[in-house]
């Protein structure tokens, strides 16, 4: 069944705009011709000046896959860029194949529901490394060396910023069992003032890596994640920045980068696979 309203169609739990599916389809159809072997690289490029929106997936009143390319924060902007790399790398040109892998990246084994949806970008890691799209990089240790031990309760002590948590006791609980699982675990990380130019660094992070920010905030994992690439400077971020307010290769090394977030200690990398 398809409703209609101000150019906004719904298709069971799936929500687009018409522009959206044929820029789906124009930038897969786009890259069958470039032969590139980067394509977390090729797309993250494609999608760069796109306006930085906070928060598209907490504006509908019931969850629905929501495909917006036309706003991006961090985390949607990632997961456009993997999941039309998940296309490419399976022969798969159609709008309903994108949805299909956003679904499988956005919500813990596909399954559309608020709960489900993977909140935290550790919790993001383990099920799409579960679901054989990448893998977390955590070697040699002298690069990986600081650990972050994980202590997450953000969302269920701030509940009020979450519209659809509010008055949803049910939802709430789903949300600590899931923060519960993560508290505890033990995730090596690459400390921010050590983030070094040479051959250790360019074998441990490549270009087209999801670069995941460690925070110090109470309550929380990751406060920020990109795209890597590296320039001759050494490395930066291609990421949906709220400082810029569109989607960006950053000027700025990561070191520089984070010099100015006093919050950010250090980067996790993952790699899609």
């Amino acid at each position: 069944m398809f409703v209609l309203l101000a150019g906004l169609t719904t298709v069971s739990a799936q929500q687009y705009t018409k522009a959206d599916s044929i820029k789906v389809v124009s930038l897969l159809n786009d890259a069958r011709k470039q032969g590139s072997e980067n394509w977390m690289l090729y797309f993250a490029r494609k999608l760069t000046s796109i306006p930085y929106v906070a928060k598209t997936l907490e504006k509908n009143k019931k969850e629905q896959l929501v495909v917006n390319l036309r706003q991006l924060d961090c985390t949607t902007y990632v997961e456009t860029v993997l999941a039309l790399t998940l296309c490419m790398k399976n022969e798969e040109y159609k709008f309903a194949d994108y949805c299909k892998h956003l679904r499988q990246i956005r919500y813990r084994q596909g399954h559309i529901s608020y709960p489900e949806r993977l909140h935290y970008f550790t919790s993001w890691i383990r099920d799409n490394t579960e679901m054989g799209f990448v893998e977390e990089v955590f070697y040699p240790e002298d690069v990986f060396s600081a650990n972050q031990e994980l202590y997450i309760n953000y969302m269920s002590t701030h509940v009020n910023q979450y519209p659809m948590l509010v008055g949803n006791k049910k939802w709430v609980e789903m949300i600590r069992e899931a923060e519960e699982d993560l508290t505890g675990r033990n995730y090596a990380y690459i400390p921010k003032n050590s983030i070094g130019n040479d051959e250790a660094y360019w074998d441990s992070i490549q270009d087209g890596d999801i670069i995941a920010i460690c925070t110090n905030k109470k309550g929380l994992d990751i406060s920020h994640i990109g795209i890597a690439v590296w320039h001759l400077d050494g490395l930066h971020l291609l990421n949906a920045s709220q400082v810029h307010k569109r989607t960006i290769e950053e000027p700025m090394t990561m070191t520089e980068y984070m010099k100015k977030h006093p919050s950010q200690i250090g980067i996790r990398v993952i790699r899609v696979l």
